[in-house]
């Protein structure tokens, strides 16, 4: 499970102007794409991409909404309660149309489904309570990505020497435990399709490891990314079918982000071209099985911009950001970005952007040789 990385490769390419130049010749954005910044609470998509859910609204009258992307147009459907949800509220779709949202209520961390319910009187929001886990002082509980089977949501708590990976949907009997790792925990991407493996950020004497925990045998924590032994290695992402991992490290003497392959013995690569202020990768594409060099991965980048990339191009594109982007994105397997946005004009709206070809490496031309040098006739001095 050891992502084997002893040595590092810089991928060298030529200046590209869509990353270190001016605007000429970058990709023209789609229609009604603008570049403002992105909204800052992002809308959290199922794995199977049918639904999403955010928390919508303003100050103090904030509410869940949910999402419906898998039909012919995506919809909104609020699901406010009788009280008013707190900032820090999260939320997360199932894929069966359910919002889980997580609260802090006093000294607990609580659970519960949402889902709409008809009623004589008009819609109205269902609520079904799942448990709550103790708010011990110093812990800080935060809900982790959906899980690859849509079915079940984990929570990751983390304490001053040990991390707790609570599921807190598709368990009966309330919140379970599923593992408990030692050191500060952060991050958090799944390895597979079935929601067995999980990889976690782990910090342990100051540095700071990624390590795959195996729910499936309770909890299990295996090394996962060692590049080199004083180093900092972060997953950021991960695409089961091929194996694409993207990384953070600073093994290149500085905090670069990098590519690598699960379970290959090949080094990991930084390449030049990934040398963004402030990106983020977000989504990759997914079905490019055993062609991690295939797939699309977007990027949030420098406070809302979008950039794409493939492995096998080391070449970035920057485009504009939609209006009202909401942070996220779905990579389609025939490899289209869904992008959600809100405006006024457009409450729920998704653009699909495809990656652009990247452009021909430029032609070499090399100068034509001399001309052959002609023998110059040797001159004899007259005799005398």
């Amino acid at each position: 499970m050891t992502v084997c990385a002893t040595e590092i490769t810089k991928t060298s390419t030529s200046p590209d102007p869509e990353v270190t130049g001016p605007e000429p010749g970058a990709v023209p954005a789609a229609p009604g794409v603008t570049a403002p910044a992105a909204a800052a609470r992002a809308l959290a998509i199922a794995a199977d991409g049918a639904y999403a859910a955010r928390l919508a609204g303003e100050g103090e009258a904030r509410y869940p909404e949910r999402w419906t992307l898998g039909g012919p147009e995506p919809y909104a459907v609020p699901l406010p309660l009788a009280q008013p949800e707190e900032a820090d509220s999260e939320v997360l779709a199932l894929a069966d149309g359910q919002v889980l949202i997580h609260r802090r209520v006093a000294d607990r961390h609580a659970f519960s489904l949402l889902y709409p319910s008809g009623a004589p009187a008009g819609p109205r929001t269902g609520e079904a309570r799942l448990g709550s886990v103790a708010a011990d002082e110093g812990v800080r509980v935060r809900l982790l990505p959906p899980s690859p089977d849509g079915c079940g949501a984990y929570a990751l708590a983390v304490g001053a020497e040990e991390s707790t990976v609570w599921q807190v949907a598709g368990a009966s009997g309330g919140p379970r435990r599923a593992a408990v790792v030692p050191g500060r925990c952060s991050g958090g991407v799944w390895l597979d399709r079935t929601g067995r493996l999980l990889a976690l950020d782990r910090e342990v004497d100051g540095r700071t490891k990624a390590v795959a925990v195996d729910l499936g045998r309770g909890g299990v924590v295996s090394p996962l990314l060692q590049i080199t032994e004083d180093s900092d290695d972060r997953l950021l992402l991960a695409a089961p079918d091929s194996g694409l991992l993207l990384i953070r490290s600073d093994a290149p003497g500085e905090p670069r982000l990098g590519w690598g392959v699960l379970g290959s013995e090949r080094p990991v690569r930084f390449p030049e071209c990934l040398r963004l202020e402030d990106a983020h990768p977000f989504a990759v594409q997914p079905g490019q099985v055993l062609m991690p060099e295939t797939c699309g991965v977007a990027l949030r980048v420098g406070g809302g911009g979008l950039a794409l990339w493939r492995p096998a191009d080391r070449h970035v594109f920057r485009l504009g950001a939609p209006e009202g982007w909401l942070g996220s994105g779905l990579w389609t397997p025939e490899g289209r970005l869904c992008l959600p946005y809100s405006t006024p004009a457009v409450p729920c709206g998704v653009v699909s952007l495809s990656q652009p070809p990247a452009p021909p490496p430029p032609v070499r031309v090399d100068p034509p040789p001399p001309p052959p040098a002609r023998p110059v006739p040797l001159q004899q001095a007259p005799l005398r």
